[in-house]
């Protein structure tokens, strides 16, 4: 007998695929005998204005429709209710309750949701609009729930949930490295949201020391901002599109991903990493949380913590062909072997039949 499932989420499709793992795993489940339909509070365009007020303020009668469609979704017939982090944007989990009613709940946690967040865009307000509590009630509610990492693992086993980790992955046939190409000037870059974008802004004055000694490109996507400079570097700066994302990871001749060491980096789940990998791009990586065991240090990838580290590492990448060709090709190795989709579908498999059962 076939599993129906149903899997809620704020996220359009167009956005959730490299975010929401039961995006990437509709098929493989498929084929393992459960039927995912997904149904998303927001649409492209809606997820687009997002973080724009003035462009979000004009659509809003579209939010209030497509909430009313998310409350009728929570009825749809289905064996069990997946929630990709919430339901709704905003508001209670009133949309989970009711999904849950009559069958079994599952909650996909890959970030640490549960802490408090203060948005670069709407500020405290967010949180508010968020509904302070949330996460910790879905959790409470869920049957079991599915943890990107061992730190959002022990949390919510701390709050008495039944777990399950299952690593944040990406397509590999999606997310491959480009066809080797000499390239005189290499490309450093870094692929973000304006949320993240603070973290790379401390390294700036970084780049500006390495361009003294070497010749290359900063490439910037996501940011939210077109007027960045760093004086003797080339920067380039490009809006962040789903459907070019694959293509800008594996553009890159070296990746960027810093992060604050705190709690919320803490619970993070590493997809910049794993999108990197898979790309067979070598990459700059602050070891904060789950980040600190992605990968091989120093085979596909460097750590640094300290300003002198991460200059030495830029440096190195930066000047030696060879070695980045190395290390790329090794991350794309341990991509395929750790991230494969088969290899995890079958466990989430396993966790959703366990959940009707």
């Amino acid at each position: 007998m076939r599993l129906r499932v149903l899997a809620l989420a704020s996220y359009p499709i167009e956005a959730a695929s490299s975010r929401y793992r039961i995006v990437q795993f509709i098929e493989p489940l498929a084929e393992r005998g459960i039927d995912v339909e997904f149904k998303p509070l927001l649409d492209a365009s809606l997820f687009a204005a997002l973080y724009s007020p003035k462009q979000l303020l004009p659509r809003l009668p579209r939010v209030a429709f497509r909430a009313a469609m998310c409350i009728r979704d929570a009825f749809r017939a289905a064996d069990v209710v997946l929630v990709q982090r919430e339901a709704m944007l905003f508001g209670p989990p009133f949309v989970e309750w009711l999904a849950r009613l009559r069958r079994p709940l599952v909650l996909d946690l890959d970030d640490a949701t549960y802490l408090s967040y203060v948005s670069p865009v709407y500020g405290r307000v967010a949180r508010w609009l968020k509904w302070p509590g949330k996460t910790d009630r879905l959790i409470d509610r869920a049957h079991i729930v599915i943890c990107g990492n061992p730190t959002v693992a022990a949390y919510a086993s701390a709050r008495g949930a039944e777990t399950a980790i299952v690593p944040t992955i990406v397509d590999t046939s999606v997310f491959h490295p480009r066809e080797p190409a000499p390239r005189a000037v290499p490309v450093i870059g870094w692929i973000g949201t304006h949320a993240t974008f603070p973290f790379l802004a401390r390294l700036l004055p970084l780049f500006e020391r390495l361009a003294r000694e070497q010749h290359f490109r900063l490439r910037i996507i996501g940011s939210g901002r077109s007027d960045i400079e760093v004086p003797g570097v080339e920067v380039e700066t490009r809006p962040w599109r789903m459907d070019a994302e694959a293509e800008e990871f594996r553009a890159l001749d070296v990746g960027l991903y810093p992060l604050d060491d705190d709690a919320w980096n803490a619970g993070k789940s590493g997809l910049k990493a794993v999108q990197y990998l898979a790309s067979g791009v070598p990459f700059v990586m602050s070891p904060v949380g789950i980040c600190a065991t992605i990968g091989i240090e120093g085979h596909t990838h460097f750590a640094a913590t300290t300003d002198d580290e991460w200059l030495d590492a830029l440096r190195r990448l930066a000047g030696d062909a060879e070695l980045r060709a190395n290390m790329g090709r090794a991350g794309r190795v341990f991509a395929e072997r750790t991230y494969s989709i088969d290899r995890h579908a079958d466990a989430l498999a396993d966790i959703l039949r366990k959940a009707a059962s």
